[in-house]
């Protein structure tokens, strides 16, 4: 998925009424919904459409399991995010489709406004982590002056925009809360690296990670990733210091 176009859902659901809602709640974010009633009809759009950003598939169907279904997408589409979404609040019924790969358990009956914040967030991190791997084949073939030439922007706005519903001054306030914290935890990190503290700076560095998708921050994210990756690793740091120090600079 690009910033700029519109995300692709595929969206399983064998009840006629919370299909139709589930839809347009779906297509009201905006999106494209592909809507399917079973699992055969959900791997014939599967393998029509092309690719999915995301899936949404109900835990129980006429002809198989929500977690059939996605065992059985995953071999052509690894990546895709998938939530399922079930009217059981049975901890025995959801923790294995927790299991089974599903992100999330969404339970049946959810609101438009509950559904669609679920869903334009678990799209922008995975628009995020579409830009951090480029990001990774860029480095991969970059020079030694990526912390200051990075070929990513500092702050990515149609993401930023997407993540939060379209609605700027929502962008706005949240970075400005993102930047309030981002010294404590530019520190915390390094704090952690130079330590040898790969636990410590694992869990700050997924905080911030989650951050960077909802904000934006481009350049900010694919340095936490690169730096996940290579916990001990002194350029990875500097990378990472250079992309919050960017973004900490008087404009």
């Amino acid at each position: 998925m690009k910033p700029t176009t519109m995300p692709r859902i595929l969206l399983v659901e064998d009840d006629p009424a919370s299909r139709a809602f589930l839809t347009a709640a779906a297509q009201a974010l905006p999106s494209v919904v592909d809507a399917a009633s079973d699992c055969a009809h959900a791997r014939h759009l599967a393998a029509r459409s092309g690719a999915h950003d995301l899936w949404l598939f109900d835990a129980n169907l006429p002809d198989g399991t929500g977690a059939q279904l996605l065992a059985s997408l995953r071999a052509a589409a690894p990546r895709v995010p998938a939530l399922a979404h079930t009217a059981s609040h049975e901890r025995a019924d959801l923790d294995p489709l927790l299991a089974a790969g599903f992100l999330e358990v969404l339970v049946k009956p959810i609101t438009a406004p509950a559904l669609q914040g679920t869903l334009r967030r678990v799209l922008a991190q995975a628009l995020a982590a579409t830009t951090i791997d480029a990001a990774r084949t860029d480095a991969d073939t970059a020079d030694a002056a990526w912390p200051t030439c990075g070929k990513l922007p500092n702050w990515d706005d149609a993401a930023a925009l997407a993540a939060l519903g379209g609605e700027q001054a929502h962008v706005d306030a949240l970075r400005r809360l993102f930047l309030d914290e981002l010294p404590g935890q530019r520190r915390a990190v390094a704090v952690a690296v130079v330590a040898g503290d790969v636990e410590g700076a694992g869990r700050e560095l997924h905080r911030l990670g989650a951050s960077c998708g909802f904000v934006g921050a481009a350049r900010l994210a694919a340095a936490v990733r690169w730096l996940q990756a290579q916990p001990r690793s002194a350029d990875a740091l500097q990378r990472f210091d250079a992309a919050a120090g960017d973004l900490l600079a008087p404009a």
